[in-house]
């Protein structure tokens, strides 16, 4: 219908020439206009109404609610929820694994322990190794290596992060080396924090590649920066790798005045892989 539509006795009102034709006469007479009911009244009547009967619901429900006996909760503890139901029969009992095969065993120990030997020719770092205490590192100061010292620091506590274990070397008059060995509470959060920073390394501000693949490690990575030149200095190389095992995440750095070799690196990351 046309916004304007008339109507009478119930019909659409015909065209103007129909009418005029006398096709029917009794339409020819003039309607009155039926005028819309205005919608903020409706809606206002409408909203009235669902808050009375709201009002009415909780009165009622209330009512109801104070009428009935008081319901003790249910205990705290329930024994039955433990898994499984049953303790097994002795002769099913699985045995527990070995030390060699259980990485939580042989992580829950001396985490320093399961450090790389410092490799032949080096020797201890003693002004890197003033940041640690005895072989270990606290959080706050493994944040100080990243640019948001502050987010990292929460990021890390977020994630369930339980200790790391760190070493500094150095060789000759410019080459230098840290090893830090991250662990967490859970292997998907090493993991996690492992690919986090696997994830910038091929941005320019970074390594700029992809890296490397780490022999015997799903997903770990050895990387080679480029050159850094400023005037006045002397240029600055630098080598990272990157990998997870277990609930340990694996962060390696070599640094020094002269091109570090992929065979450095790659030494380094594979000795520390076996060594977990």
């Amino acid at each position: 219908m046309h916004p304007n539509d008339n109507v009478s006795d119930g019909q659409p009102e015909l065209p103007v020439e129909a009418a005029e034709a006398g096709e029917h006469p009794e339409a020819a007479e003039p309607a009155v206009a039926v005028k819309r009911r205005p919608r903020g009244r409706t809606a206002l009547i409408i909203a009235a109404a669902a808050v009375l009967g709201i009002a009415g619901g909780i009165a009622t429900g209330y009512g109801v609610q104070a009428g009935r006996a008081p319901t003790p909760l249910a205990a705290l503890s329930q024994p039955g929820l433990a898994y499984p139901a049953k303790a097994l029969p002795a002769g099913e009992v699985p045995d527990p694994l070995p030390a060699s095969q259980d990485r939580r065993v042989r992580t829950d120990g001396d985490l320093r322990k399961l450090i790389v030997p410092r490799p032949k020719g080096w020797q201890e770092d003693k002004r890197l190794a003033a940041l640690t205490q005895n072989g270990w590192l606290g959080v706050e100061n493994y944040a100080l290596d990243f640019e948001s010292e502050d987010y990292m620091f929460s990021d890390l506590l977020d994630q369930g992060i339980r200790r790391v274990a760190g070493a500094a070397w150095k060789k000759g008059e410019f080459r230098s080396g840290t090893v830090c060995l991250v662990q967490f509470r859970s292997g998907a959060a090493a993991a996690a924090h492992a690919e986090d920073q696997r994830s910038y390394m091929p941005k320019e501000r970074s390594a700029g590649n992809d890296g490397t693949a780490i022999k015997g490690s799903t997903e770990g990575r050895y990387y080679l920066f480029p050159a850094r030149h400023e005037a006045g200095y002397l240029p600055f190389y630098q080598a990272r790798a990157i990998f997870s095992r277990g609930d340990v995440m694996v962060d390696i750095h070599i640094y020094d005045s002269a091109p570090i070799s992929k065979r450095d690196i790659r030494t380094l990351a594979e000795r520390q892989l076996e060594r977990l």
